[in-house]
């Protein structure tokens, strides 16, 4: 009898056990997916910012439309991007963003009379302030991705993983030369 209670005791221990580890690789793969949405609204709202800050600088750089056309080029590259779920993809497509949108705001030195226009201020602070919340949103969805990696490798959380289908995530990487958040607020700042 009592070997029987022991058994039982310890069958219902295990099963304890293994729903908290699946319950925990639910909570981490939700986490990842909700860092990923906080991301995905800042992009959106830059994405909607932008067309306004194009429109607002041909105005006054005639001169400048292979710059304006490159940041639409981006822009677009970045929305597809987004709407494949393809986290790598948007990592390569944010860099030529950055690297657009940094270049325009470094052009528009050039134009006394746009960094006086209040729009343009206003956009530029606007998006600004959007790159400064998509970098901090992506040290969070980063840090949620690498504990979600490291659960679903580590025994005995990958025989749950494996067998309940959570996959490892895809970090958000942007190229080296984007990377420093400090060189980017340089680029953005008048």
């Amino acid at each position: 009898m009592i070997s029987l209670v022991v058994i039982l005791a310890l069958t219902v221990a295990l099963i304890v056990y293994f729903v908290g580890i699946y319950n925990g690789l639910v909570g981490l793969r939700e986490s990842v997916k909700v860092a990923w949405a906080n991301i995905d609204v800042l992009l959106k709202q830059r994405h909607d910012e932008l067309p306004k800050l194009v429109e607002t600088c041909k105005r006054y750089m005639q001169f400048e439309q292979e710059t304006l056309e490159k940041v639409m080029r981006a822009r677009a590259s970045v929305s597809q991007a987004r709407t494949s779920g393809d986290i790598a993809a948007v990592g390569a497509a944010e860099q030529q963003l950055r690297t657009g949108v940094g270049r325009l705001f470094a052009v528009a030195e050039n134009y006394p009379q746009l960094k006086t226009d209040e729009t343009f201020k206003q956009l530029q602070g606007r998006i600004t302030a959007l790159e400064e919340s998509i970098a901090d949103r992506r040290e969070l969805y980063n840090d949620q991705v690498n504990l979600n990696n490291i659960r679903v490798k580590v025994f005995p959380d990958v025989l749950i993983a494996q067998k309940f289908g959570f996959p490892s995530a895809h970090l958000l990487e942007f190229a080296n030369e984007e990377k420093s958040d400090a060189d980017l607020g340089a680029l953005f700042s008048t």
